[in-house]
């Protein structure tokens, strides 16, 4: 929508010039500040403190996206970085919810012949499935059972009384395979009649085959423990099913195409732009 808003634009100055009899025109750029989407003038310092990561076993998705962000945010941003060990928050999630009264049967349960069975704990292993498959994450529904850990003020604020009472950074990752087929559009160089060379669209059938990258980014106030903001992200990359791609080149591909909203949820960033005068 953008492109057509563009050519129309330039389109009327031109029309404009012309009635107006002006010689040229002219572009000269811009810069157009946007303002960040929380405040985080109170803070000096950040920690990225990790993430509840999933899906393929291909890429470690919280040590590596605790690195990225670490190395952008100590070149992009005015807090100071915090250099600690990287927690491992899927499983403290999942103590988490080994200790909250729903799994440990604190709450009120006196079951009778008429009560249904009780449910199952979905963090409890599952019998007959391999060690390596307990408490696995692979899909958004898994990691639903440990979002509980992002509300627990007072875990975040002692981590935050641990590191000085930074801005913390957290959140989940969800990094998983895709399989697509269909039709998709394509471009192929062809010899019109008169001998030149002219660039024809058209359809073909593809099997292809990627990733999708999920992440929720989560603002922590370290003096409180209180979630400041959230923000959600869906990116995928679809390759041809014969290309093999490494799984880490395609996470730094997508995460490169998240991190300018993610910055921009800290600082102030500048969309560039272009202006047209008439002269």
């Amino acid at each position: 929508m953008t492109a057509p808003r563009n050519v129309a634009a330039l389109a009327s100055v031109v029309l404009l010039c012309a009635a107006a009899g002006c010689t040229s025109f002219y572009e000269i750029p811009i810069e157009t500040p946007v303002q960040p989407k929380m405040d985080t003038s109170p803070f000096s310092r950040v920690f990225v403190a990790g993430f509840i990561s999933g899906g393929t076993d291909d890429v470690d998705a919280n040590l590596e996206t605790v690195r990225l962000l670490r190395s952008q945010l100590r070149s992009k941003s005015t807090m100071r970085v915090i250099e600690a060990e990287v927690l491992p928050l899927a499983d403290l999630a999942r103590d988490h919810v080994k200790a909250s009264p729903a799994a440990n049967g604190s709450g009120p349960s006196v079951p009778t012949q008429l009560d249904p069975p009780p449910a199952q704990d979905p963090a409890a292993p599952v019998p007959g499935l391999p060690v390596e498959a307990e408490g696995a994450i692979r899909t958004e529904k898994d990691l639903e059972r440990y979002q509980a850990i992002f509300a627990d003020e007072a875990f975040w604020k002692k981590i935050g009384e641990e590191h000085q009472s930074p801005l913390i950074v957290t959140g989940t990752v969800l990094f998983t395979n895709t399989q697509s087929s269909g039709f998709v559009n394509s471009n192929r160089e062809v010899i019109d009649p008169l001998g030149r060379r002219v660039v024809q669209p058209y359809r073909v059938y593809m099997e292809r085959k990627g990733f999708i990258i999920e992440p929720r980014f989560i603002f922590i106030d370290g003096r409180t423990g209180a979630v400041l903001y959230s923000d959600r992200f869906h990116e995928e990359i679809l390759y041809p099913a014969q290309q093999n791609t490494p799984a880490l080149s395609s996470y730094f591909e997508l995460m490169d195409r998240l991190l300018p909203s993610f910055l921009g949820s800290l600082s102030t960033q500048r969309i560039r732009g272009t202006r047209v005068l008439l002269r």
